[in-house]
């Protein structure tokens, strides 16, 4: 079962990789949680690398990332640094599973070769292929409320909101955000924080997709 706008995600708190726990909903402000793939995945680190250099115009816009991976609390504190955003470690996929955050054989796309091509020429590429090598992202922005205002399932492994995305839905009214949002042919390419789950979560979801980019 997967989520859609409008869900309620119960009140749970997520462990960060450093230990500090993470609430979710956050009372004050919007949270972006993202599920990536493992931690060195070469595709996911292209779009953090867009996330932290933006990272100050999420920030302006009331959004809170937090971003999870399927791999060991101590494989992302080994390898993300300096990242300006809250990261959890989820090796089990526990979270993953209670989100309808699915895998899949196509996770390739050319967009999703492009990103790890670029990826990879940034010295982005490791064999920790914890939870394996065919994850795809996931985005859900959560108000204080608990409420789901906007979800994306990708259906490649380069498949998320864009930076661009992603503040245009933090900036537009909740009652306002359209069940399919498409990206301007002009906007950018499209950050994060990890930790064990804890607590409990949510029950049957689907899903508020934006429209699907390559």
């Amino acid at each position: 079962m997967k989520f859609k706008r409008g869900d309620i995600v119960p009140a749970t708190t997520l462990e960060s990789v450093t230990g500090e726990p993470i609430k979710l909903p956050d009372p004050d402000r919007l949270v972006h949680l993202q599920f990536r793939r493992f931690v060195d995945c070469p595709i996911c680190n292209t779009h953090i690398s867009q996330l932290r250099v933006r990272a100050d115009e999420i920030e302006a816009v009331g959004v809170k990332e937090v971003i999870v991976f399927h791999s060991s609390a101590k494989s992302i504190r080994s390898y993300q640094k300096d990242v300006p955003f809250e990261l959890v470690g989820d090796p089990t996929k526990a979270l993953y599973k209670k989100y309808g955050v699915e895998t899949s054989p196509g996770f390739l796309s050319p967009r999703a070769l492009g990103a790890a091509a670029r990826g990879v020429a940034h010295g982005h590429f490791g064999l920790r292929l914890s939870g394996g090598p065919f994850g795809l992202p996931g985005d859900f922005l959560i108000a204080p409320s608990g409420q789901i205002t906007a979800v994306k399932y990708g259906t490649h492994a380069y498949d998320q909101w864009s930076v661009d995305e992603l503040i245009a839905l933090a900036r537009v009214p909740p009652r306002c955000r359209p069940a399919g949002f498409r990206r301007s042919r002009r906007s950018s390419p499209p950050g994060l924080a990890f930790g064990f789950v804890r607590g409990a979560r949510p029950e049957a979801p689907a899903a508020v997709t934006l429209a699907s980019h390559g």
